[in-house]
């Protein structure tokens, strides 16, 4: 089973994953927790997971993972929901990053320097400095529709994401019980050679996903899930924002 982006670490992870969380038991003389998902296998775990975490309206992303198509790393931290919208910032291992807001139609982004030179390939070094010296550090928006946003816009639906989970059977093993971020979890572990992929999933609450890591010479990555069903703060940027599509003619 190959895992080479973000939505294939979570079918890989997650599936390895499982929702259905503990229900307190009924016998107040009872001493013994019960165990989470007392009876089920770690395949049957992990189907369950992809429904609960299917369900979420919202969640935030912090991480990293490999990038296919530049052999880096990509790191991100940021919110998203089923309305499309999302928060955050996303980096790439030496080539700087952004910070990005999408909020309906628009798309505001903010650039630092070492990413608007690391995208300057076939520019003169004059032009290059232009842009930097333009658009460095400063809010710039364009509509999610537009020909450089959709990618940018695509990831920031949730239900895009999402829509990567299940439609495989997962051969997943239940592991030990821990904790992710704080919080109470089990862990589900699937093998692929000598590659190895955990997930953890909450046992208190609502059995979500918590964190997903993949110990991969090739695809390496660690994401934490949280955040689930909180709003997505997608205020506008305050001051000065720059029009790239009026700069775009």
């Amino acid at each position: 089973m190959r895992r080479t982006t973000l939505a294939a670490l979570c079918i890989a992870a997650a599936a390895t994953v499982t929702l259905t969380g503990c229900l307190p038991g009924t016998d107040k003389a009872e001493s013994k927790p019960k165990e989470p998902f007392a009876g089920l296998t770690g395949g049957e775990i992990a189907e369950r997971s992809v429904d609960t975490t299917k369900g979420a309206t919202s969640l935030r992303l912090k991480g990293e993972v490999p990038d296919e198509e530049s052999g880096g790393t990509i790191k991100m931290d940021i919110a998203l929901d089923k309305k499309g919208d999302c928060a955050g910032t996303m980096s790439m291992s030496g080539e700087g990053g952004l910070e990005l807001i999408k909020t309906g139609a628009i798309v505001y982004i903010k650039f630092d320097e070492a990413f608007l030179r690391s995208q300057s390939d076939g520019s003169s070094k004059q032009e290059t400095d232009m842009v930097v010296d333009m658009m460095a550090g400063k809010w710039a928006k364009t509509k999610a529709t537009g020909a450089d946003a959709k990618d940018i816009a695509g990831f920031c639906d949730l239900d895009t994401v999402l829509d990567e989970f299940g439609g495989e059977r997962f051969d997943a093993e239940r592991g030990d019980t821990t904790k992710s971020g704080g919080v109470p979890a089990i862990t589900l572990v699937e093998k692929d050679g000598k590659d190895r992929y955990t997930a953890y999933v909450a046992t208190e609450g609502k059995p979500y996903l918590l964190r997903i890591v993949s110990a991969s010479k090739k695809e390496p990555g660690d994401i934490a899930f949280s955040d689930y069903n909180k709003p997505v703060r997608t205020e506008a940027p305050k001051g000065k924002v720059l029009d790239l599509d009026t700069l775009g003619g």
